[in-house]
């Protein structure tokens, strides 16, 4: 599945989309996350770019608005629930090398404190914040 693909998504079980309108996926792997959201069992609840988080720019100062990808609610293995912000994101653009060139570790910075937001607001509203990359999507390449 291409890693660039994008789209609207045909939700299949509506009543256990939480978002507002049609969701939107911005990758192949964002497609994959919104299927297995809305087919699995023990996902209650998703939605999709549904809260905007302020957060400091570290290139400019300015504050601007963070869009987590998705706010899902679900079972664990112990039968609790758990609530939990999802960003998607390539290895790539959440890990600093030393090889990077500047513009990919601007990149990374501007994640860094966009994630740094979203994890203290999540903490304050009760619920955790996670990076997902292809390492944990996939394994053998496969989804």
């Amino acid at each position: 599945m291409s890693h660039w693909a994008q789209g609207p998504y045909t939700v299949i079980n509506r009543e256990k989309y939480a978002g507002n309108g049609t969701p939107r996926y911005r990758s192949g792997w964002e497609l994959s996350f919104m299927k297995f959201c809305d087919t699995n069992d023990n996902v209650l609840q998703w939605a999709s770019e549904s809260i905007a988080i302020p957060y400091r720019h570290p290139l400019t100062g300015k504050i601007t608005q963070y869009i987590p990808d998705f706010l899902i609610t679900y079972r664990t293995r112990n039968n609790t629930v758990k609530a939990e912000l999802i960003e998607i994101k390539p290895k790539k653009q959440s890990v600093i090398e030393s090889k990077m060139s500047n513009r990919d570790r601007a990149v990374v910075a501007i994640n860094y404190a966009k994630w740094d937001a979203a994890t203290k607001w999540a903490r304050n509203n009760g619920l955790t914040f996670r990076v997902i990359t292809e390492n944990d999507m996939f394994h053998n390449g496969r989804a």
